[in-house]
């Protein structure tokens, strides 16, 4: 396991930004091979989901690699499996919804993800609110727990997702569900605006980002960014070969603002 916070504090500090390209795991092509060149391609950290029936933030694109991952039989097991057999050097960043959490048992879900290897998780249908229970658990585990930041959200509450998060915090771009957009939204520098005083985690922006251009523009002012339906688009499609020189090019783009 290596240490998400360390990794993006020390780009952070040496004056860059953070690339993190998330997959759907389960997904055909989404195997420890394509997580190792994600890798090779720049990623600061990659991102995994578990596929999930009913993926409430998810945008159409992921919604399909879901359906596609289920269908297929892939199970939360399995994707951890990819992640140990893939054993990056770079933190791997788990996303999941809190049902296939409970099912398994809180504890018991954060001590096979740290055991595969996992680094963070995000669970971004489970309140800040009702998490001290979770947070407990990754911190036994340290398995940083990530948790999102909206736009629209009160002074108050974006403190107690500050407080709460390790990592980093996941700052939403705009209202909405995961997927491309034909321009960052305004909102995107509203939210980390109102979190640079509160914290001094990193803070990268994520859904909605829909070109390389725009993760640069994102940069100008985050941490990083995620990326996840524009590459997950082309594993859909069965080019995988094209979403890894993608990620390469978001690399690039982000690499290119100090």
């Amino acid at each position: 396991m290596v240490d998400l916070e360390s990794t993006l504090r020390a780009r952070r500090s040496a004056g860059g930004r953070a690339f993190v390209p998330y997959v759907t795991g389960g997904l055909p092509g989404v195997d420890a091979a394509l997580l190792r060149a994600l890798e090779e391609a720049g990623a600061d950290a990659v991102e995994v989901g578990i596929p999930f029936s009913d993926p409430v933030m998810d945008g159409g694109v992921i919604q399909e690699a879901s359906r596609i991952a289920l269908e297929r039989g892939a199970r939360p097991g399995d994707v951890l499996d990819t992640v140990a057999e893939a054993d990056l050097r770079v933190p791997v960043v788990l996303m999941t919804y809190l049902n296939p959490v409970l099912r398994r048992g809180e504890a018991a879900f954060v001590a096979a993800a740290a055991d595969s290897g996992v680094s963070g998780i995000i669970v971004p249908d489970l309140p800040v609110d009702e998490a001290e229970e979770w947070t407990a658990r990754c911190a036994e585990r340290a398995v940083a727990p990530v948790f999102l930041a909206a736009p629209g959200s009160s002074e108050e509450r974006l403190r107690r997702i500050a407080n709460a998060s390790r990592g980093f915090v996941y700052c939403v771009s705009t209202y909405g569900v995961t997927g491309e957009r034909e321009r960052l939204a305004g909102t995107a520098r509203e939210v980390v605006a109102a979190l640079r005083p509160l914290t001094d985690r990193p803070l990268l922006v994520g859904v909605g980002i829909g070109s390389p251009g725009q993760a640069a523009d994102a940069c100008r002012f985050a941490d990083g960014v995620v990326v996840g339906s524009a590459i997950v688009r082309h594993l859909v499609a069965g080019e995988r070969d094209r979403a890894v020189e993608l990620a390469a090019a978001y690399r690039s783009a982000v690499g290119s603002v100090g």
